[in-house]
């Protein structure tokens, strides 16, 4: 064994990036998430090559000043939280600060932003590629608002490039992801393109009707036309959104969309309450289809349990159970 050292900045970046970004896929997902956190109602998403080239999302958020730019790129570096406190009752979609640090460290990223509270007209850009980490800041042009470009990802962990599989592949992934985010926020409006081809351009959808229609681009007309919309309030919870039919059963559990407080999850306990709520009205190894939305207090429920924030934990489980059986 060698001695303890301290590992380099670059190397603990790559790490995290490890946990973080496994794909194209995740980088557009912590990025959309910033971009949502911003305050953002329209964001333009460019790809190319599956997202394996080029990554550039726009948003007209309140943008980042100067002074935070360089610090923006930084590991455990954020905006959203300052104390403990703040971690136990998390409003925003990220919170670590490490999203920016671990993309930058195994792509080419560029920054561009200028921030709501600017004094003057000039957006300010920052370079960061992998190799180095370190970052060149220079005046920009831009309207109010952010854009990230991220080139070549994995360019300089050959090793993680080989395991992304086709382009297709990489790409259907990064749709499945802008999809769940368009149905997270309603007020929104995203537009995607792939190698310059528009593929999906939602408008913000601020009526039941326009939300209705939302749901029926993404999950499909059919979904829609077999599904029932709730809206239900119980013990300091809301759970509201659109379950199907029994007679609307799929093979898989490929259109099931869970959100707690905007942020989409795969959680046993839904899963559990939802299959018993079913269970007499389905056959075995069939499986209904439902967007669905809890709001609860989020000191009631901790997002903090898995690097992806894939996960959380309720506080009150049973309640939880409850209201959605």
């Amino acid at each position: 064994m060698t001695r303890i050292a301290l590992l380099s900045q670059r190397l603990a970046n790559q790490i995290a990036a490890g946990e973080v970004v496994e794909r194209p896929a995740s980088v557009v997902k912590e990025l959309l998430e910033n971009c949502l956190d911003a305050g953002a109602d329209r964001i333009e998403i460019d790809i190319e090559q599956g997202g394996s080239k080029l990554i550039r999302i726009r948003d007209n958020g309140a943008g980042i000043v100067k002074d935070d730019l360089g610090l923006a790129l930084s590991r455990h570096a954020t905006s959203k939280i300052a104390n403990l406190d703040d971690l136990e009752n998390i409003a925003s979609l990220g919170f670590r600060g490490e999203a920016l640090a671990s993309i930058c460290s195994v792509s080419r990223l560029e920054l561009t932003s200028r921030a709501q509270v600017a004094t003057d007209d000039t957006a300010w850009r920052v370079e960061a590629e992998g190799q180095e980490m370190s970052t060149a800041i220079s005046p920009a042009a831009h309207p109010q608002g952010t854009t990230v470009e991220v080139r070549d990802l994995f360019f300089n962990t050959p090793a993680r490039k080989k395991f992304l599989r086709t382009e297709k592949t990489e790409f259907d992934r990064l749709e499945e992801v802008v999809k769940r985010l368009a149905l997270s926020r309603f007020d929104v409006a995203f537009s995607l393109r792939h190698n310059q081809r528009v593929i999906q351009h939602l408008h913000a959808a601020l009526s039941a009707q326009e939300q209705q229609r939302r749901v029926a681009l993404v999950c499909g007309p059919a979904f829609v036309e077999n599904s029932i919309q709730i809206d239900i309030e119980a013990s300091g919870l809301r759970l509201w959104g659109w379950v199907s039919l029994p007679t609307f059963s799929r093979s898989q559990a490929d259109l099931q969309y869970f959100y707690v407080n905007g942020r989409i999850i795969r959680d046993k306990l839904v899963s559990h309450a939802v299959k018993q709520a079913y269970q007499d009205v389905l056959f075995h190894g069939r499986h209904p289809a439902f967007v669905l939305y809890l709001d609860i207090d989020p000191a009631a429920v901790d997002v903090n349990v898995h690097p992806t924030k894939h996960e959380v934990r309720f506080r009150e489980q049973r309640s939880v159970h409850d209201i959605i059986y």
